[in-house]
């Protein structure tokens, strides 16, 4: 079996199934999905990878990305999504999950 991500990112490789969210609309889902303990152990992971991360994927056009250097960009948008959820909103974050049920994301330019 191939790896699913990039040489040096293999502390990911747990979160790259689920977490690898290929449209804005999905990584928002992906963010009110699953219970607080999970978020928090993707974004414990992710976070001191997250400066690795955006270096190599800023050298790779985005047409020339291989799939797990796509899948790595997408678990890296996941994470901006997720980071607001723990860094941001913290013990609301439920709450503001139930409002979001009702926004409705169509597209955004990450998505293009």
């Amino acid at each position: 079996m191939s790896a699913l991500l990039p040489s040096g990112f293999e502390a990911l490789e747990p979160f790259a199934a689920r977490w690898a969210g290929a449209t804005a609309a999905d990584r928002a889902h992906l963010r009110s999905a699953f219970p607080s303990a999970e978020r928090d152990a993707f974004h414990a992971v992710c976070a001191p990878l997250l400066v690795d991360g955006l270096s190599r994927l800023d050298k790779i056009a985005l047409g020339e990305q291989d799939e797990s250097e796509r899948r790595l960009m997408h678990l890296l948008l996941t994470f901006a999504h997720v980071s607001l959820a723990i860094e941001v909103q913290g013990d609301a974050e439920d709450n503001h999950g139930l409002l979001r049920a009702s926004m409705r994301i169509i597209r955004a330019p990450a998505d293009l």
